[in-house]
């Protein structure tokens, strides 16, 4: 006999760890499809997290489901190396095709902090430097290696010894010049340089391009080009983090093309498969040569299905214009997003780039950000029928990451929701 839903969920409390079953909103849903979930209340709900920054062409986009089943059918498990598979070599030259520069070399893994671990490996492997540098706020991913560079949040490293010759340097902060901001940088390579590694010891920098978790900023080009040229001078590897910017989320295919700025290694995932288990550490070939057999290495990493899916998934962002619509809906929502920015005093600053926004709650009197207050508008909007999700250091930025096939009326219906959400609390007081 199946269990009804009641009788499932009162399973969570003992067979779901709490640090992976008590996120927000905890919403029970029977179906996804496009930019919607369908609540087991019979509710439809519109999706502005995309699953958090995965499916970048709407849930279950029917090309997807498709390409899913046609390999089902001939392939369920690689593992690549022992065998070889047709999607996992057809996946690597086509998305050869649309990285920046001259990346064009993968190391296929599962999640977006193996990635970074595989960046961060590489690294330190072709350049026989022990030391890396992280950007404060950055977040990489929760495995020990990955949670040594990230520093969005203290409680993400408690308890947990961070591995030594990591250190930190500024990330851009909101409201600073160009020149303020890169003078802030000079000063503080200089200072780290000078006291507690020398350039020469740095195996690598890893940043984000634009602040994901730590609260959706966006630096000016010129910052982000500078530390490029900071790493060239030094002989140091620049890592992108594109966990969360990549496969159009920024209106380019990355955000390296976005700011024009190559990296040398980039760690891609997330938006990558639409939903499937997959991620790339990526170098170019020169790099990657440089990392032989054995000094790195995976079971499950490219696995037939998740590659057919991700080549599914390019072939989408092509064929339906989909950078044009990041940047043209993308645009349209922020004018939107300001003018509900200019109606509500709790909403600060509007941080976006492409498809990513940052919607900044701040105390309507103080203007100091305001986590509990993200958190209430949070709750109205989904019972508005919205679903938004929270970054930031103090939980106090709406994070709206829809899907990037979203149209200018679902746009309209899921701020109209949003702004239903802020009439509410402020009537509530």
């Amino acid at each position: 006999m199946s269990q009804s839903w009641n009788e499932l969920q009162e399973t969570i409390p003992y067979r779901l760890a709490p640090s992976m079953a008590k996120d927000h909103p905890n919403l029970p849903v029977v179906k996804e499809e496009g930019c919607y979930y369908y609540g087991v209340d019979g509710k439809t709900y519109l999706d502005f997290t995309s699953g958090i920054a995965v499916t970048n062409v709407g849930h279950r986009h029917p090309k997807v489901v498709e390409a899913i089943k046609k390999e089902a059918d001939s392939f369920t498990h690689g593992p690549i190396g022992v065998i070889q598979y047709e999607s996992i070599l057809k996946l690597a030259n086509e998305l050869a095709d649309v990285m920046p520069g001259d990346l064009d070399c993968f190391f296929f893994g599962n999640s977006g902090t193996e990635a970074i671990e595989g960046a961060l490996k590489l690294a330190r492997h072709v350049t026989k430097r022990p030391n890396v540098v992280s950007f404060t706020g950055c977040f990489h991913g929760r495995t020990l290696g990955a949670m040594s560079v990230s520093t969005s949040k203290a409680k993400y490293r408690a308890y947990q010894p961070a591995q030594n010759q990591v250190y930190q340097l500024p990330y851009y902060q909101p409201g600073q010049s160009v020149d303020e901001a890169i003078a802030k940088l000079e000063k503080a390579c200089e200072t780290m340089f000078a006291h507690y590694t020398l350039p020469e010891e740095v195996a690598c920098f890893i940043i984000e391009p634009v602040l994901g978790e730590g609260g959706y900023i966006v630096p000016p080009a010129k910052w982000l080009q500078h530390i490029r040229e900071i790493c060239t001078k030094h002989g140091i590897l620049l890592i992108f983090d594109e966990v969360q910017t990549g496969f159009g989320r920024t209106g380019e295919w990355f955000a390296a093309q976005s700011f024009d700025v190559i990296p040398d290694i980039m760690a891609v995932a997330k938006g990558i498969a639409s939903g499937l288990p997959l991620s790339a550490t990526v170098a170019n070939h020169t790099l990657m040569q440089q990392w032989p057999l054995g000094s790195h290495a995976t079971t499950f990493g490219g696995n037939p299905i998740a590659c057919a899916a991700a080549r599914a998934t390019l072939q989408i962002i092509k064929e339906e214009n989909v950078l044009s619509n990041v940047k043209e809906v993308g645009s349209y929502a922020a004018e939107e997003l300001t003018k509900l920015q200019q109606a509500y005093p709790c909403i600060g600053s509007i941080r976006h780039l492409g498809m990513m926004f940052g919607i900044e709650i701040v105390h309507p009197e103080t203007g100091r950000k305001d986590g509990e207050l993200a958190a209430q508008i949070l709750d109205l909007a989904l019972e508005e029928g919205v679903l938004f999700y929270f970054c930031g250091n103090e939980g106090e930025v709406l994070r709206m990451i829809p899907p990037l096939t979203i149209t200018k009326e679902q746009i309209d219906e899921g701020l109209t929701k949003l702004k239903n959400a802020l009439q509410r609390l402020k009537e509530i007081g």
